[in-house]
């Protein structure tokens, strides 16, 4: 007879499973958007761990859709092509030639390498822009900075059929204009908030290269509701690129997100500990109502 030692690890991992179940049953059917970009996005094994993530969630009956940013792939592709870019305000105009790029880039290489890593963890990725089936009609976010859009117009039931096939979207933040010929770069947050949206996801996670928002004290705080994220932005707790993110939270909760969260990607399975264990991960922020989320 074969004999099999008890190890302490794999008792451990049990007991986790056995404790993930009501939180497995409570988010069974649920749309979960998660911004993807930061470090993990130039790293294979970080980039594997996330598609394995993602699998997962979708084989337990969460609906991830995926939303991607691809900053530094931009640079280096503009720099490979010589092409230089103008600045106003510490901001990238984004002219004709600047927007092909980034939609070369983040519509091609950047979408397609991550929809190949959740096909290759034997998932069924499958990726997209703004702009297939109108999904994402943008305005000027600020004529100075050329073709950066701000989206004004969501088309989510293409999102609504991937994701009732069985299949994972992996979205490029790339929306259309209302011309015929426009194409707008979109910041990956706002797209990702803006979709999360129109979705009436039940969760936005925000994964970025912080553990979360800080309070000032200096630690990170794990429950927010959207009024004490107001207060904290206009004492200047908030401040710097954290800014824009818990804006793009608010907007997503006014828009009927259940609740957002801004964690840290770089952590191993983040997605995993925020919705499959007690503890959760990084800083979540919902309405005033402490019931609603």
């Amino acid at each position: 007879m074969k004999k099999q030692n008890m190890n302490r690890d794999w008792i451990a991992t049990a007991r986790t499973l056995s404790e993930a179940l009501p939180y497995l049953q409570r988010f069974t059917g649920a749309v979960v958007v998660v911004k993807f970009g930061g470090n993990a996005m130039g790293n294979d094994e970080a980039m594997a761990e996330f598609a394995r993530d993602m699998v997962l969630m979708r084989q337990v009956g969460v609906n991830p859709v995926v939303v991607h940013g691809g900053g530094p792939m931009i640079n280096e592709m503009l720099g490979k092509l010589n092409i230089e870019s103008d600045w106003v305000r510490g901001k990238r105009v984004t002219d004709k030639a600047t927007v092909e790029v980034v939609e070369m880039v983040l519509a091609g290489m950047v979408n397609k390498r991550i929809v190949q890593a959740i096909n290759h963890e034997g998932g069924r990725g499958i990726g997209i822009s703004g702009k297939d089936d109108g999904l994402m009609i943008c305005d000027a976010d600020d004529p100075e900075l050329g073709f950066v859009g701000r989206p004004s117009e969501m088309n989510v039931q293409v999102v609504r059929d991937l994701c009732d096939a069985g299949m994972i979207p992996v979205i490029a933040p790339i929306g259309a204009g209302r011309e015929g010929n426009e194409t707008y770069n979109v910041n990956g947050d706002t797209a990702a908030g803006a979709i999360a949206g129109a979705l009436k996801a039940d969760r936005l996670l925000l994964l970025t290269d912080v553990a979360g928002v800080k309070g000032a004290d200096g630690e990170v705080v794990t429950q927010l509701s959207t009024q004490q994220v107001r207060d904290m932005i206009a004492d200047g707790t908030i401040a710097g690129g954290m800014i824009p993110k818990t804006e793009t939270a608010l907007k997503a909760v006014e828009d009927g997100v259940r609740a957002v969260v801004i964690q840290d990607g770089r952590v191993a399975n983040a997605c995993l500990l925020e919705l499959f264990t007690e503890h959760g991960a990084g800083s979540m922020i919902r309405n005033d109502d402490p019931e609603d989320g």
